[in-house]
């Protein structure tokens, strides 16, 4: 959420999509900056849950990891001003990244145990080029999972649908589960079912993308119901999207969109 965006605008987008006949899941992933004060009107308005970012519980490691100028603080009243307007249950989205935020998962796994929120920790990736990744600065998902379950011994959770990209684990004493994201150590392009829309009506369909597929150009055309159907139906078999499984330093260096304009 961006503290310059009006309130009104994201409520009424909220309340458009929550109208359209096939939209059964409208979810919002956020930094949690005004979600304090958000939450009841999103909630009114047709959001259903959350996913929030938070890398760290510490203020200096979650400031230096998101380059953001508040407190966890404000993330922690977020969360619980989210479940309490009925946006749960809660998912946390945590990047971990070597050398900066390690520590963050034991201390994320025990602030979280019990309460019904998952934290998915995520491999950090290299979408975009902003982010200055390195190969080596990757924590890898076994390895959170070895972290967590010599703390608090852990089971494997059966996938809940094909193209699930989080690998779901539960705490063996019944506390709640976990999920890893591993695009960089265990790719799964061959079950990707992730399409993004950026704002300017352009189609990406890998989240390292270099180019989008022009879609508000079809929709204004004129084109009917069907016609769009069957371009998108085109555009999603016609996609040879293998980016994490194909990753080398060429590729890395490959002009990708910013994670910032397409979403995650």
């Amino acid at each position: 959420m961006r503290p310059r965006r009006p309130d009104w605008r994201r409520s009424r987008s909220m309340s458009f999509f929550a109208a359209v006949e096939g939209i059964d899941d409208l979810t919002l992933t956020t930094n949690a900056s005004l979600l304090a004060t958000r939450a009841g009107a999103l909630a009114a308005a047709g959001l259903q849950r959350v996913t929030v970012s938070l890398d760290a519980l510490d203020d200096a490691t979650f400031m230096r990891m998101n380059d953001v100028g508040f407190p966890v603080a404000r993330v922690l009243d977020g969360i619980a001003a989210a479940e309490a307007a009925g946006l749960g249950p809660v998912k946390l989205n945590a990047v971990i990244r070597r050398g900066m935020n390690e520590h963050a998962v034991i201390d994320l796994a025990e602030r979280f145990r019990g309460t019904g929120t998952t934290v998915r920790f995520i491999e950090y990736m290299d979408v975009g080029h902003t982010n200055g990744w390195r190969l080596d600065d990757v924590v890898p998902a076994a390895e959170v999972v070895a972290t967590i379950d010599a703390r608090w011994p852990l089971e494997p959770v059966e996938a809940g649908y094909r193209g699930e990209v989080a690998q779901r684990y539960r705490y063996r004493d019944g506390a709640g589960e976990i999920g890893v994201i591993s695009s960089v150590t265990q790719p799964f392009c061959g079950d990707c079912t992730r399409a993004r829309l950026s704002a300017d009506g352009r189609l990406f369909t890998c989240l390292f993308a270099t180019d989008g597929h022009d879609l508000r150009a079809i929709v204004r055309s004129g084109a009917t119901d069907a016609q769009v159907t069957a371009a998108l139906r085109a555009i999603w078999t016609g996609r040879s999207d293998r980016y994490s499984e194909l990753r080398t330093l060429e590729t890395v260096d490959l002009p990708k969109v910013e994670m910032s304009f397409i979403g995650g």
